[in-house]
């Protein structure tokens, strides 16, 4: 090889080490994209969370819609309500010395 010729692959060295360094480290390099990749992951989790939510919401709603053993459970739960034929038994609370 001539010196010209090694000049010139030590040059193309230099320059592919120069694009080396800058897609790893420049402001869009590499370190950019695995933050980029965390937050698609993260995003991707709580949509999927979302949709389940949504899924389980969609059934609540369809069942206070159509079943009213249900619909008697949550009333019963939810707000301490009672049925038609049956009586409220409060017991008495003894004052403590």
């Amino acid at each position: 090889m001539s010196k010209r010729q090694v000049m010139l692959f030590g040059g193309c060295l230099l320059v592919l080490a120069a694009l080396l360094l800058f897609m790893v480290f420049s402001e869009r390099g590499l370190a950019e994209l695995n933050t980029l990749k965390g937050d698609r992951d993260r995003i991707a989790a709580a949509n999927r969370e979302l949709i389940r939510e949504n899924i389980n919401l969609g059934i609540e709603i369809d069942r206070l819609k159509n079943d009213p053993h249900y619909i008697e459970s949550v009333a019963r739960r939810e707000f301490g309500m009672v049925g038609q034929d049956e009586i409220l038994v409060k017991p008495r609370r003894t004052p403590r010395p």
